[in-house]
């Protein structure tokens, strides 16, 4: 049988990989990589940073195959449809890259930006593999750093206040967080900084992009003093890198 490892391996820095991911990562005959060159102009950087992970901590030669990414419309109608539209047409070319890449008793992994667990498909991908039944397959998964933990390591600043509850979501989602939910809240998946339109100027935010990597940005301090900064760092960063990936803690006083 074949057997898929889906391995976290944190925000970008080599260093803050798992022993248990650097184990996992040992014996793989081919790692899949969606490749999103064609969609998202930088995307490159992304393959060539988990090229330099493995090359750093890979004992031995390692092989990627670099899968096409379905295409996708950002600005849909139907947002969910769209996505699971998407989800299905990636399910198939991974699908299919697995059959083709892997003999019957093969190794293969996915390296996961953060944790598997945390706003990111492939668990749902590798599910959809599964119940398919076309191809009989293990599954292996290794938790990785949260880009939540290098943010608030990267601020020196906890999450939360004694005994208050932290609220994960994202840019989409943010205005509908409920009022006795907003105190401390994690935000991901921002790209309209919509804290410029849900937060009151005496809330304070700690924002980071590129978290782990050389390139890493931190901006901090209420969103009366910031916020405005942070729209434009943001911006200036994505068209110099052709992307972004970034998350803030937002608190109200």
């Amino acid at each position: 049988m074949r057997e898929l490892r889906v391995i976290g391996i944190g925000p970008g820095d080599p260093r803050l990989l798992t022993l248990a991911a650097v184990d996992a990562m040992q014996g793989v005959d081919a790692f899949f990589v969606l490749d999103k060159t064609e969609t998202t102009p930088g995307a490159e950087s992304l393959v060539d940073l988990r090229r330099q992970i493995c090359e750093q901590h890979i004992r031995g030669d390692h092989r990627f195959v670099e899968i096409a990414d379905p295409p996708r419309d950002r600005r849909p109608d139907d947002y969910r449809a769209e996505v699971l539209r998407w989800h299905a047409a990636r399910t198939e070319v991974i699908e299919v890259a697995l059959l083709r890449e892997l003999g019957d008793d093969g190794v293969g992994a996915i390296l996961v930006w953060g944790d598997p667990a945390l706003y990111d498909s492939t668990l749902r991908i590798v599910d959809a593999i599964v119940a398919r039944e076309r191809l009989p397959l293990r599954v292996i998964v290794i938790p990785g750093v949260t880009s939540v933990s290098v943010l608030t390591a990267a601020h020196r600043v906890v999450a939360h206040r004694v005994g208050e509850p932290v609220h994960i979501t994202t840019g989409r989602r943010l205005a509908s967080t409920p009022p006795d939910d907003d105190r401390n809240q994690i935000v991901m998946l921002d790209a309209a900084c919509t804290f410029m339109q849900t937060a009151a100027a005496e809330d304070e935010i700690w924002w980071g992009a590129y978290l782990g990597t050389p390139d890493e940005l931190l901006i901090a301090g209420t969103v009366g003093e910031v916020g405005e900064r942070i729209v434009r760092t943001r911006l200036a960063a994505r068209e110099r890198h052709g992307w972004i990936m970034d998350i803030y803690l937002l608190r109200k006083p």
